[in-house]
């Protein structure tokens, strides 16, 4: 039987109407100044860009590279079930890494804008027999959209902090009307689980972070092969997906280390590789100037390529615990790399204390910091310590891989 629609969803997509008017000029304007895809972007109309394969098709979607990327590893553990997959994001960015990273019978779209035009004409196209809604992005209109025509919907990877949940109560009775409508919601954690039932949400269950399950990022051996021979002989290490914070620390670290090693080499891939890295008092290189990482800094200034320095760099420090919240621990411990980060990880406490509780990752607050857990001999220990937590992780996500077959459609 259908569910009813409260108030606050009524309103919502009533307003909804109104995004055909100002939605084209509005990409028209993004993609002149690069932040839409050139041959794509129609994608955010509802146009398709792919035919829709044969079979049972499971719909995912996520919201920025980080959340697209864990789902690899939900895909993985659905395959050889026969079904297809399609995966949407919001971001060129995400479209352009998980396109290197894409899983086997899957199609990456981006999501519709959350007009009824335009997701009925996605919905027309793709016919999608389970929709799976990662983290906290929730689009009313998708959802109810979905809904309405039968579709189960699944709620993984739940993440709500305490701001983000005083956000959403200012409007609790929309969120709690779709939330009532997924048949299953799994949370990373035990607080995410009961800011969710403030939110109305019913069964609750906690299944811990997908990305902790992600497979390894995809890298192109020949060139692994050939950059590794050019560092050979040289000390190397990486700092990935750093901001202005990280960089200032790393940065230091390094002038520090050349004093004493004047040959050492660091690999610095800013989390937005266009935006402009200070490099000052140090020898500097840009990936994008077609030459080789030598003694100073080597600066990736380009997207998609973290699976390729992580298989270089032994030792790498994530960025983003130095005034951002903290980035992604797994995709270093997937590949061997040891992980150092800065003090401020809240945005992945839960997966840095289970690292921490395994003696698999480092803590560092400073320069002097920095240095010394590089001298440290413990670090290829902890590195196999960090790969032996993600595998066990990619097991864990057997049940609930199976939870999710058995809502598809048949």
């Amino acid at each position: 039987m259908a569910r009813s629609t409260g108030f606050a969803l009524r309103v919502y997509l009533a307003a909804s109407h109104l995004i055909p008017l100002a939605a084209p000029f509005v990409l028209r304007r993004r993609l002149a100044r690069g932040r839409e895809d050139a041959l794509r972007w129609r994608e955010k109309l509802g146009c398709p860009g792919s035919p829709r394969p044969e079979g049972r098709l499971i719909w995912m979607h996520a919201v920025g590279i980080g959340e697209v990327m864990a789902l690899r590893g939900l895909i993985g553990a659905m395959a050889g079930q026969g079904f297809s997959f399609l995966v949407t994001s919001s971001a060129r960015s995400s479209a352009e890494v998980f396109g290197a990273n894409l899983p086997e019978r899957t199609i990456h779209q981006y999501l519709p804008l959350d007009a009824p035009g335009y997701l009925a004409r996605f919905l027309d196209h793709w016919r999608p027999d389970l929709s799976v809604w990662a983290e906290q992005d929730l689009w009313p209109g998708a959802v109810l959209a979905a809904d309405r025509r039968g579709v189960p919907l699944a709620l993984v990877n739940a993440r709500m902090n305490a701001a983000s949940y005083a956000r959403r109560r200012r409007v609790a009775s929309l969120y709690g009307d779709l939330l009532a409508r997924f048949q299953v919601i799994a949370a990373q954690d035990q607080v995410t689980a009961g800011h969710l039932r403030g939110l109305g949400a019913g069964k609750v269950q906690v299944t811990g972070s997908l990305k902790a399950a992600s497979p390894p990022l995809a890298a192109d051996g020949t060139e692994v092969a050939r950059i590794k021979a050019a560092l050979a002989g040289r000390r190397v290490w990486l700092a990935a997906s750093t901001h202005a914070g990280d960089e200032a620390v790393v940065l230091e670290a390094h002038r520090r280390l050349m004093a004493r090693d004047p040959e050492a080499c660091l690999i610095l891939v800013p989390r937005v590789p266009g935006r402009t890295v200070a490099v000052a008092g140090l020898p500097v290189a840009l990936r994008s100037g077609g030459g080789m990482p030598g003694p100073g800094v080597f600066v990736v200034d380009r997207f998609g390529e973290l699976g390729l320095w992580y298989r270089v760099a032994r030792v790498a420090l994530v960025g983003g615990g130095f005034g951002i919240g903290g980035h992604n621990p797994w995709e270093p411990a997937h590949l061997g790399c040891a992980i150092l980060h800065g003090p401020g990880v809240q945005n992945f406490a839960a997966d840095y204390a289970a690292l921490h509780a395994a003696d698999a990752a480092l803590a560092v607050t400073g320069p002097d910091q920095v240095l010394a857990a590089l001298d440290d001999p413990a670090l290829a220990d902890r590195a196999a310590r960090a790969h032996a937590l993600a595998v066990r992780a990619g097991a864990a996500l057997v049940p609930l891989a199976n939870q999710l077959t058995g809502l598809v459609r048949r």
